[in-house]
């Protein structure tokens, strides 16, 4: 069985106490927050206590999201990754998630390097002092500033190496930025979702539109999840899906394990 875990964007519109429930009676070994929700985060519970709720059923706070655009650095964004790192730290969650701006700004090759370096040397005292590691996502879309996981893993080695920093390998991201290599060792955490629709561009119109995995997947999920495990990578595994009607299906919890069991049968480890 794989690393099952849960993005809350997954099944948005639960309460955190339902949500946890969810996540326990799928097998799953952590779950993932987010601030962005368009409610407070953990809907309100105390830190201490939200993340106790997790615990108490087993299931590990594997990390919070999301900081966005968090490369574009000011007083703002700083005050924003700081809160959240403390936040985390608070609740006992293992990681924050941080969003490169993909508005088609700061994309020019040797300054969204520097950059990027620049705003990674400015987190990283703020994690002193916490177990918690910061995760970056790679957008894989055109007007992204950070597309490649490549260029990532580079930035981490140069700073602060990935005790501090890790990437979010997410399979949709991947396949429409045309990657090839997974860097393993790097990965905090993989995000799972897919696209069956044989007629719709796989590029990143889709991005709200992700589905759970099934045998029309086009974003070549098996094989990802194959390339992980062969590398040797034992960390989780958690859908994000963003589509509108997976999110709200009266019968989520049955689709999800569904797909997870398709995973699960089709992945050769």
């Amino acid at each position: 069985m794989l690393r099952r875990a849960l993005n809350q964007k997954t099944a948005r519109h639960l309460p955190w106490l339902d949500f946890l429930e969810l996540a326990q009676s799928l097998n799953c070994v952590g779950v993932e927050a987010r601030n962005d929700l368009g409610r407070p985060i953990f809907d309100g519970i105390a830190l201490g206590q939200a993340g106790k709720m997790a615990r108490d059923r087993g299931l590990r706070l594997l990390g919070l999201s999301e900081v966005y655009p968090f490369n574009d650095w000011n007083g703002e964004r700083a005050s924003e990754v700081r809160s959240l790192i403390e936040t985390a730290h608070a609740a006992g969650a293992e990681t924050i998630s941080l969003i490169p701006r993909v508005d088609g700004q700061g994309t020019e090759d040797g300054l969204r390097q520097k950059v990027l370096r620049d705003v990674m040397r400015e987190i990283l005292p703020m994690l002193d002092g916490t177990d918690v590691v910061a995760l970056i996502e790679p957008i894989g879309f055109d007007k992204s500033s950070l597309k490649h996981k490549a260029e990532l893993v580079g930035a981490i080695e140069d700073v602060g190496g990935p005790e501090k920093f890790k990437l979010v390998h997410d399979t949709f991201q991947h396949v429409i930025a045309g990657e090839t290599e997974i860097f393993a060792p790097y990965a905090g955490i993989v995000h799972i979702s897919g696209i069956s629709d044989p007629d719709v561009p796989l590029d990143e119109t889709q991005d709200a539109h992700r589905i759970l995995v099934d045998a029309n997947d086009r974003c070549r999920n098996i094989k990802q999840i194959e390339a992980f495990l062969a590398a040797g990578y034992d960390g989780a595994f958690s859908f994000e899906c963003t589509e509108p009607s997976v999110q709200a299906s009266p019968i989520l919890e049955q689709e999800i394990r569904r797909s997870f069991l398709y995973l699960e049968t089709q992945t050769r480890s």
